[in-house]
């Protein structure tokens, strides 16, 4: 009796080991690693955050003012898997995500003469302050549907290209 319960224990432990790993390996799990890593502020998120930063015309302090902010808005970041879809080695995983709502402040339309320097002409890095300060204070959420691509490659799901529109739902600054 003892030999037949340690044989079922064996194979169910050897059986839910294959499972566990299986469970880590769903496009599901991969999308929510994808996800945690903007939560947890992981090193690739915030080099990729540090390279779209370099690009602006930001000075040295707007800069890091903008990564804390943008930091800030990772951290606050909320998903929901609501599907999972898998067809052969494609599948797709959509998303319900919740982020501060930056794109009216981004798009709202500017009259230049209220960023005047001291000889009259329009100093972009006053209004740079004045956008950022705005974002600092945004509270307004807002919610995206994003439906991830996966492919099976060598055995692994790994999350395909996100387009340009994805992105900026998780960055809060899709126009709609």
């Amino acid at each position: 009796m003892k030999k037949l319960l340690f044989v079922v224990a064996t194979i169910f432990l050897l059986s839910g080991c294959d499972l566990g790993k299986d469970m880590m390996n769903s496009p599901t799990k991969q999308v929510e690693n994808y996800l945690d890593s903007y939560q947890k502020l992981d090193d690739n998120v915030l080099n990729d955050l540090d390279t779209l930063i370099e690009d602006t015309e930001y000075t040295i302090e707007q800069k890091a003012r903008y990564r804390e902010i943008m930091k800030k808005h990772y951290s606050n970041l909320k998903y929901e898997i609501t599907d999972e879809k898998i067809d052969g080695d494609r599948a797709t995983v959509d998303t319900e995500i919740e982020v501060n709502d930056y794109s009216k402040i981004l798009s709202e339309e500017i009259d230049k003469d209220d960023y005047k320097d001291d000889k009259g002409n329009y100093d972009a890095t006053k209004y740079f302050d004045y956008q950022l300060g705005r974002l600092e204070q945004a509270t307004e959420k807002v919610k995206y549907n994003i439906t991830f691509s996966l492919t099976k490659k060598d055995n692994e799901w790994v999350i395909d290209d996100l387009d340009e529109t994805s992105k900026e739902k998780i960055h809060g600054i899709y126009i709609h």
